[in-house]
C-alpha cells in the first residue's frame, strides 16, 4: 500500500525548524503588546462572498488563486487567501466601531493560496499583520511602517528596500484607467499574455509586470500621480516628509500598485535581495472604502502583512538560535526502577524541571549517551541500589561529578542544578554568540 503523502504545496513543520517560528512568533507579540495591538484570531473558513467583494472580482486571487467550495449546506465558502477582508468583515459584525477608535490589531495564522509552490510561498502558508481601523492620517501610515521595520530589525532583518506609492482615491483611479487603457490598446498584441487579460478588467496589475517587453511599453505610459488632486498630492508629501523624519530610507516607485482592488493612498513594500524572485517580505497600505463595501460604516483603517515562510528564510541565516537543554534525564534498569524512575518523573515535572526518561532497559552506558544526545544538564540514576536507600543519583554530565540525594532533598537538588545550569548555559551561549558572529 502507498503511504500517503501531504498535498502539493503543504509542509510539515518539523522539530528542527518549530523553535525558529517560536521566535518570530514571541518577537513579533512581544513588539505588538509594547505597540499596544490587541490580537485577533478569525474564522479560516469565510463565505466566499467577502473575498469577492473585498479584494475585488477581477483580481488574480479571486480568478485564480482562491480555494472555494459548495459545502453541505450548500453555502460557498472558501479558505481565507489573506487576512485583512477577516478582519474588515468581523470588524463590522462585532460592532468594534462602536468601542475604541482606532482599533488596532495584529493576527497571524495560516492562509490559502492556489498557486506554484516555490521557496517561500506555499498553497497553505501563514501571515502575521497588523491592522489600525478608524483613523486616517499620514503620520499613522508612518508609523505602521516603522512598526513593520522594527518588527524585521528584532528579527535580524535590516538589510532591507522599501518602496512608497500612492494610489490616490477611487475617483483618481477609474479616470487614470481608462487614460491607461486607451495608451494600452495600440500594444496590445504585443503585451504578455497576463497583462493582455488584466487589460480591461484589471489594467493597474500591469504596471507590476516583470515581463521586459511589457516594461519597456509602460515606459511612456500615464502615470496615476498625474490625476492626483490636491487632497492626494499633500497626502502622500506628508507621508514622505514622516518618513523623512523617523529617517527611514525609501524609493517611490510609482508603478508598486499591489493585488488587491481596496487600497488607495499609500501603498508600500518591504523587500529582501536574499529571496530572489519573491523579494517581497512585507506589504501593506491604506484602505479607506473597504470596510464600507463591506456593509459598515466608513472606515479609514491602513495595514500590512508578513509572510512567515519568507521570514523563516532568513531568520534562519541571521539568527542562532540556543541550542535546547534538559535538566535531568532519567536512566533505570528493571521493572522495579523504572517505575520509581516514573514516580520521580512527575515530582520533578510538578517542580518545573525539563525532564526525560529513558524507557528502554539498554545498558546504562547507552542511556548515558542518549542523555548527553539530549543535551541534559543532569543524569539521575535510579539503580537496585539506590531503590532499597529512597534516594537516587545524580551524574553532573559537564563535570563528571556525581552526587547522592534522598528523594525529600529536591531543594538542595535545585541548589545544585542552578550552579550547573549557569555553568552550561555560558557555555552554550559562548558557542551560539561565536557562531552569530561568524555569520555576520
Amino acid at each position: 500500500m502507498e503511504p500517503i503523502q501531504s498535498l502539493r504545496g503543504t509542509k510539515d513543520v518539523l522539530a528542527d525548524e518549530i523553535n525558529y517560528w517560536h521566535f518570530i512568533e514571541k518577537k513579533a507579540k512581544d513588539l505588538f503588546s509594547i505597540a499596544n495591538y490587541t490580537e485577533i484570531r478569525t474564522p479560516i473558513l469565510e463565505n466566499s462572498s467577502l473575498f469577492e467583494r473585498g479584494i475585488g472580482s477581477s483580481t488574480d486571487i479571486i480568478n485564480k488563486e482562491i480555494y472555494s467550495f459548495i459545502d453541505k449546506g450548500s453555502r460557498n465558502v472558501a479558505l481565507r487567501p489573506e487576512g485583512t477582508a477577516s478582519i474588515a468583515r468581523s470588524f463590522i459584525e462585532n460592532k468594534l466601531f462602536s468601542q475604541k477608535i482606532p482599533q488596532k490589531l495584529w493576527y497571524s495564522g495560516p492562509m490559502f493560496r492556489y498557486e506554484r509552490p516555490q521557496s517561500g510561498r506555499q498553497r497553505q502558508f501563514n501571515q502575521l499583520g497588523v491592522e489600525v481601523l478608524g483613523s486616517v492620517n499620514p503620520l499613522i501610515d508612518a508609523d505602521v511602517i516603522q512598526l513593520a521595520l522594527n518588527l524585521l530589525k528584532e528579527l535580524g532583518i535590516t538589510n532591507c528596500g522599501r518602496e512608497v506609492n500612492s494610489l490616490g482615491t477611487l475617483e483618481e483611479r477609474v479616470k487614470y484607467k481608462s487614460d491607461l487603457i486607451a495608451y494600452l490598446q495600440p500594444y496590445e498584441k504585443e503585451l504578455d499574455i497576463d497583462s493582455q487579460k488584466r487589460l480591461y478588467n484589471n489594467p493597474l496589475r500591469i504596471l507590476d509586470t516583470k515581463n521586459l517587453k511589457t516594461k519597456d511599453i509602460l515606459n511612456e505610459a500615464p502615470k496615476l500621480s498625474n490625476f492626483f488632486g490636491i487632497e492626494s498630492q499633500t497626502y502622500f508629501e506628508e507621508l514622505c516628509d514622516a518618513l523623512n523624519s523617523l529617517h527611514i530610507g525609501y524609493t517611490v516607485n510609482e508603478q508598486l500598485v499591489r493585488g488587491l482592488d481596496y487600497y488607495n493612498h499609500t501603498a508600500f513594500e518591504i523587500k529582501s535581495s536574499s529571496l530572489g524572485a519573491q523579494d517581497t517580505l512585507c506589504g501593506g497600505g491604506r484602505y479607506d472604502e473597504l470596510i464600507s463595501q463591506l456593509g459598515g460604516p466608513r472606515t479609514p483603517a491602513i495595514g500590512w502583512a508578513m509572510g512567515i515562510e519568507r521570514l523563516l528564510l532568513l531568520v534562519k541565516d541571521s539568527i542562532s538560535l540556543p541550542s535546547q537543554y534538559l535538566d535531568f534525564y532519567i536512566v533505570s534498569e528493571n521493572k522495579s526502577t523504572k517505575l520509581k524512575a516514573l514516580q520521580l518523573l512527575q515530582i520533578f515535572r510538578n517542580h518545573n524541571f525539563k525532564v526525560e526518561i529513558d524507557w528502554s532497559y539498554s545498558k546504562f552506558s547507552k542511556q548515558f549517551k542518549r542523555a548527553s544526545q539530549n543535551n541534559a544538564i543532569g543524569c539521575i540514576i535510579i539503580g537496585e541500589r539506590e531503590l532499597q536507600l529512597n534516594s537516587f543519583s545524580v551524574k553532573w554530565l559537564s563535570s563528571k561529578e556525581q552526587d547522592s540525594f534522598q528523594m525529600s532533598e529536591i531543594e538542595k537538588l535545585i541548589q545544585k542544578l542552578d550552579y550547573y545550569k549557569s555553568s552550561y548555559l555560558k557555555i552554550i551561549d559562548n558557542i551560539d554568540t561565536q557562531t552569530l558572529n561568524k555569520k555576520f
